[in-house]
């Protein structure tokens, strides 16, 4: 009988488990309270300018999810995620107002349109660190406006396009949903429809977070230099977050213009970006709940500033020429905001949600015992999403 020393080359691999996404009664009832409010909110709540508001933060929360994968987990920062949001919002009316594709066909081929640019994007900005990334993926941004502005054939050119894509699945059309024996407005609808789709979208990226893919990300934005000593590869690794990330701005971007109705290059200019980093960073970066609470955070700024117009002598009310508008306002807000949470509550919102002193469970003596030349899963030196990080 031979015998294996439990950190040798020949020791059997153990492999950690990763824990359960719903493994506590509170996470449960916090599902199930999510998904109920998802239906009576909406049917309780009259005021249509509230419920576009909260539809919109959705919409943003859904674009925010995809840069927290890349921004939060990955560490890789970026400034053009509008540009992904534009080409998803242009190619879902391509699709889906021009073609006449139904909502089931457009919506997706809108997020693989954003994904497959992302793609050809990713090889060349992943190349890149920092700074520098960051500012080659705001070229996207400008990029993005000059060729919107300039193919009028399918974006309409500096007037924009009316968006007409439909938003029906089946005998269910959310612009005039009927639910029982009311028939519900369109905001109404597009409320439901946009918080289901969000809430898959975050089922979905919780899961990529905890499979083998997603602790490599977190492997290389905490220790890139460990995770490839470990037998992790960065251009694939980052390639995947890039993708995602895109492909999750592409889907925004069919919602938003659909929501929108009309749509401009100007929309998906630099000012979106900066929103979408803002809800990242106010909400709380790798935590999975951070993007929908930064969302909800900055949906409610513009509101706050127009009920604040009458207060405040430099905010200038819709229409009115002198003063800070309602947009600029937000703007200076989010830039506060981002440096305030940056240094005095790096965690975000989130972090008020969080018992003090969580850790990760310490792993089992087999998990320990797993051998350091080949690459364990999950790999040692990543950090949760609940246990905070460093970009």
């Amino acid at each position: 009988m031979t015998m294996t020393a439990p950190g040798s080359a020949l020791a059997p691999r153990t492999r950690a488990r990763a824990p359960r996404l719903f493994d506590t009664p509170p996470k449960k009832i916090l599902a199930i309270a999510f998904l109920v409010a998802i239906i009576a909110i909406p049917l309780n709540v009259a005021d249509s300018y509230l419920l576009t508001v909260l539809t919109t933060a959705a919409i943003a929360a859904i674009a925010a999810t995809g840069l927290n994968l890349l921004t939060g987990y990955a560490g890789q920062i970026s400034l053009g995620h509008a540009f992904f949001v534009g080409a998803g919002a242009f190619c879902g009316q391509v699709l889906g107002g021009q073609l006449g594709l139904p909502f089931l066909l457009w919506l997706p081929l809108s997020a693989l349109f954003a994904g497959a640019l992302g793609a050809v994007v990713a090889p060349f900005a992943l190349r890149l660190k920092g700074p520098y990334l960051a500012i080659v993926s705001l070229g996207l941004v400008f990029i993005g406006i000059y060729a919107a502005r300039n193919l009028p054939a399918l974006t309409g050119g500096l007037n924009g396009t009316v968006v007409t894509a439909p938003v029906s699945i089946g005998p269910l059309d959310f612009a005039a949903l009927r639910v029982g024996p009311f028939l519900l407005s369109r905001e109404q609808g597009m409320f439901i429809l946009c918080w289901l789709l969000l809430a898959v979208i975050l089922l979905a990226v919780a899961n990529i977070v905890r499979s083998r893919s997603g602790r490599a990300m977190q492997a290389f934005r905490d220790h890139d230099l460990a995770a490839e000593v470990l037998g992790a590869r960065r251009l694939p690794t980052m390639m995947n977050a890039f993708i995602v990330s895109s492909a999750l701005g592409g889907l925004s971007g069919g919602l938003l213009g659909v929501e929108l109705q009309y749509i401009r290059p100007e929309n998906f200019g630099l000012d979106l970006s900066i929103q979408y980093v803002a809800i990242v960073v106010i909400g709380g970066l790798a935590s999975i709940w951070g993007p929908v609470l930064g969302a909800l955070f900055i949906g409610l700024v513009p509101v706050i500033a127009i009920r604040l117009a009458d207060v405040l002598p430099f905010i200038s009310k819709p229409g009115e020429q002198g003063g800070v508008s309602v947009s600029g306002f937000g703007l200076i807000v989010y830039g506060v905001l981002i440096v305030v949470f940056l240094l005095f509550r790096r965690g975000g919102l989130i972090s008020f949600f969080r018992r003090p002193g969580r850790r990760r469970p310490v792993a089992s003596p087999q998990t320990q015992a797993a051998p350091a030349a080949s690459p364990p899963d999950p790999a040692p030196g990543i950090t949760t999403h609940e246990e905070g990080h460093s970009l």
